[in-house]
């Protein structure tokens, strides 16, 4: 089946007893058991709930994996995949990855694990292959980027992660199965805010974990239930929900977004834009090639970090907000907002750096919108 298809059936029959379309929301934390150790497949919600399988049916049959696990979070999903490290290993990262993900490490892995990292640009190959030491278990890379929207050569970076017997995993968020799908261009694993597009209406916070190895899935099947953050059914249900429609939703996000970066790129208050989708963009070729379109976040820098801020307050149909990916278009100031803990880092971002997720509202209003802020 295609992938429109898939996102509407995979993982989501009809519920046996009374022929419901939709998946259950099965809100129960436990279930009767005929006898000691005789249930119907399920035992306790922490381990599993039927809404919460069918979930990962369905973004597994996406990410054309094996399984899929889902969390509480994109960052519960990052965390427990850090389980699987020691201490003394060594993680490589982009040198502008989410900002969540660099805490993750610097404030928390460190000092609590023992975990080891080092940040590189992964679009220069040369640098990625001296950063993998002996210790290196994890190529962890962003394509597109966040919030820069570089794009990296996922196949390229997976080559070198397994010539050193390391992980190579893609956080897909900005991508989404539908524009990419990491696995099939040699990632070992996926991972998903699917508080983001794959949800897609800003109503609910989760995560997945997407793998093809059944050794890899097994122990992040036992982290999930061992650690335990795991979502609940009504998550579940949403994020299913959002599924549904996220084929035609990134075409119009996808479509949106070229048409407010061809706009930034002209005005004369912008002093540089960040989209794959535009030809002169460095990785736009690449992007063409490892994608089906070029997504629907654009960065721009402004003249100034004041310039960047009045920009921001002064939209109205771009709403002033953290995250991305829903039907309604966000601006936000990431060395403010979502990147704040990389604030006199290595990895800061730019002080006039402005982020848009660009909804799918019409985008001529989106463009009237940004033209009247900009002026």
């Amino acid at each position: 089946m295609r992938f429109e298809t898939r996102a509407i059936h995979a993982g989501q029959d009809p519920e046996p007893t009374y022929g419901a379309v939709n998946v259950p929301i099965y809100q129960t934390s436990t279930y009767a058991q005929a006898a000691v150790g005789e249930h119907k497949g399920y035992d306790y919600a922490r381990t599993a709930n039927p809404t919460r399988t069918a979930l990962q049916e369905a973004i597994a049959s996406l990410e054309e994996g094996r399984g899929a696990l889902a969390f509480a979070s994109g960052m519960a999903a990052e965390a427990t995949f850090f389980h699987l490290l020691s201490p003394g290993d060594h993680v490589v990262v982009g040198d502008d990855v989410y900002g969540g993900t660099y805490r993750l490490l610097a404030r928390v892995l460190t000092d609590s694990a023992g975990i080891q990292f080092d940040a590189v640009d992964l679009t220069d190959l040369d640098a990625v292959r001296k950063s993998v030491r002996e210790e290196t278990k994890v190529i962890w890379t962003e394509s597109p980027t966040n919030p820069l929207l570089k794009i990296v050569d996922i196949a390229a970076v997976a080559e070198i992660a397994h010539a050193s017997s390391a992980w190579c995993v893609v956080d897909n968020t900005f991508g989404t199965p539908y524009l990419q799908q990491p696995l099939a261009l040699g990632a070992d694993a996926v991972v998903h805010s699917s508080t983001k597009y794959l949800g897609g209406h800003s109503d609910v916070v989760g995560g997945v974990i997407v793998a093809n190895d059944p050794g890899l899935l097994d122990r992040l099947a036992f982290l999930q239930n061992a650690v335990g953050a795991v979502p609940g059914p009504l998550d579940c249900f949403l994020v299913l929900r959002g599924l549904k429609t996220l084929a035609v939703r990134m075409q119009a996000h996808c479509r949106g977004a070229a048409q407010v970066a061809e706009f930034l790129r002209r005005n004369a208050a912008v002093e540089r834009v960040h989209y794959p989708g535009l030809a002169d963009h460095p990785g736009h070729m690449l992007a063409a090639r490892q994608m089906r379109d070029f997504g629907g976040m654009v960065s721009f820098e402004a003249a100034s970090e004041e310039r960047a801020f009045e920009v921001c307050r002064r939209t109205k149909v771009f709403f002033l907000a953290e995250s991305l990916g829903g039907v309604e278009s966000l601006i936000e100031h990431p060395g403010r907002m979502t990147h704040a803990s990389v604030a006199g880092s290595p990895l800061e971002v730019p002080s006039t750096l402005v982020r848009l997720s660009v909804g799918i509202e019409h985008p001529d209003d989106l463009i009237e919108d940004l033209e009247q802020a900009l002026a």
